[in-house]
C-alpha cells in the first residue's frame, strides 16, 4: 500500500475540503474553541473570497467553512514561508469576517472567523513553541478580549509526540500530517484507531488517484523543490554579498584608523622631541605646553 503525503495541494484540500467529518474532528483538535462550543456540523463554504467592490482583490483558501452556530474557519497548508504570509492570513480572515453582513444588518449578527495555518517551515527559531495563537486583547490586561478573528500558526517540524500529550487529538492529527507519506510502509495503530484519521489515511491511497492527478501531486513537489533552491540560492548570494561589503568596508575602515593612529603617533612624537629641545634651552614648562599642546605630565615624563 503507498499513501501520498498529505500536506500536498491535491491531498490536503482533498482530505480535509470533501469530509465534513474528517475535518470537523480536525478543526476541534486544533483550534482553540471552548470546552462547552466545539463543532457539532460543518458546511463547506467556496473557498474563493469574493471581494466586496470589483476594484478588490480575490483571495482562495485551501478549505473555507462554517459550523452550526454560524463560526467560520480557514485552513490552510503553506510549504514555504514568507514574512508577508501573516498579512494575507489576517486580510483573508478579515474580509471573511466583514462579509458575513449586509449593510442593514445589526452587528450583533457577526461570527467568529478562525483562521488555521499549517507551515512546513520554522518561521519562529527564537520560540520554542509549535503552536502560536493570536488575538485582540488588551495590551495591560489579556483577560479582556475583542472577539471576532482568531489566528493559529502551527510550524510542523517542530512538533514532536511527546510535547502536547495532554490534547490527545491535536497529537494524532500533527502526527497524520507528520508522519504519513510516500515513504510510509504501515501506519500506526493509534492513528487507525481514530475513525476520522483513518478516513483520512484511506484517501491518501494511491490507488484512489487518477494518472493526471499523481502528475500533477508529483508537479506540485517539484515546484516546492525549485522554489526552495531559489530562494536558499538567493539568500546564499546575499550573504556572500554582504559578507564581501562588510570585509570591504572593515579594510577601508581599518586603513583609514590605522592611517589616523599613526598620523597621531608621529606627531606626538614630534612634539615630544621639540619639547625635549625647548626643555634644554631653559624654557619654562607652562610655555613649553603652551606651543606644543602636551600636557605637563607629558613634559615632566622628559626630565632634564
Amino acid at each position: 500500500m503507498r499513501y501520498l503525503d498529505p500536506k500536498a495541494d491535491l491531498t490536503f484540500k482533498k482530505v480535509f475540503g470533501e469530509h465534513p467529518d474528517v475535518v470537523r474532528s480536525f478543526l476541534n483538535a486544533l483550534l482553540p474553541l471552548p470546552a462547552d462550543a466545539e463543532i457539532e456540523e460543518i458546511e463547506y463554504l467556496p473557498a474563493e473570497l469574493v471581494p466586496v467592490t470589483p476594484l478588490r482583490k480575490n483571495s482562495i483558501v485551501d478549505v473555507r467553512c462554517k459550523d452550526q452556530l454560524g463560526r467560520q474557519f480557514l485552513v490552510e497548508m503553506q510549504m514555504l514561508w514568507s514574512p508577508e504570509f501573516k498579512q494575507r492570513v489576517l486580510f483573508n480572515a478579515s474580509k471573511a469576517y466583514v462579509r458575513q453582513l449586509d449593510v442593514k444588518e445589526n452587528y450583533k449578527l457577526l461570527q467568529p472567523v478562525y483562521s488555521l495555518n499549517l507551515v512546513n517551515e520554522i518561521f519562529e527559531p527564537e520560540l520554542p513553541e509549535y503552536y502560536h495563537h493570536y488575538k485582540v486583547l488588551h495590551v495591560e490586561h489579556s483577560d479582556r478580549v475583542i472577539e471576532g478573528i482568531q489566528l493559529v500558526f502551527v510550524e510542523l517540524p517542530k512538533f514532536t509526540p511527546h510535547t502536547l500529550a495532554e490534547k490527545r487529538m491535536q497529537v494524532l492529527w500533527l502526527r497524520f500530517l507528520t508522519e504519513v507519506n510516500e515513504k510510509t510502509l504501515q501506519v500506526p495503530q493509534e492513528l487507525l484507531a481514530e475513525p476520522e484519521i483513518q478516513k483520512a489515511v484511506d484517501v491518501l491511497e494511491e490507488s484512489g488517484f487518477t494518472p493526471a492527478q499523481l502528475q500533477g501531486y508529483d508537479d506540485f513537489w517539484d515546484a516546492v523543490r525549485v522554489e526552495r533552491t531559489i530562494r536558499e540560492s538567493a539568500e546564499e548570494r546575499g550573504y556572500a554579498e554582504g559578507m564581501a561589503k562588510g570585509m570591504a568596508k572593515g579594510i577601508e575602515e581599518g586603513m583609514a584608523k590605522g592611517i589616523e593612529e599613526g598620523m597621531a603617533k608621529g606627531e606626538l612624537q614630534r612634539s615630544l622631541a621639540i619639547a625635549q629641545k625647548m626643555k634644554q634651552s631653559g624654557v619654562s614648562d607652562p610655555q613649553i605646553m603652551e606651543f606644543t599642546g602636551l600636557t605637563l605630565e607629558q613634559i615632566k615624563s622628559l626630565g632634564k
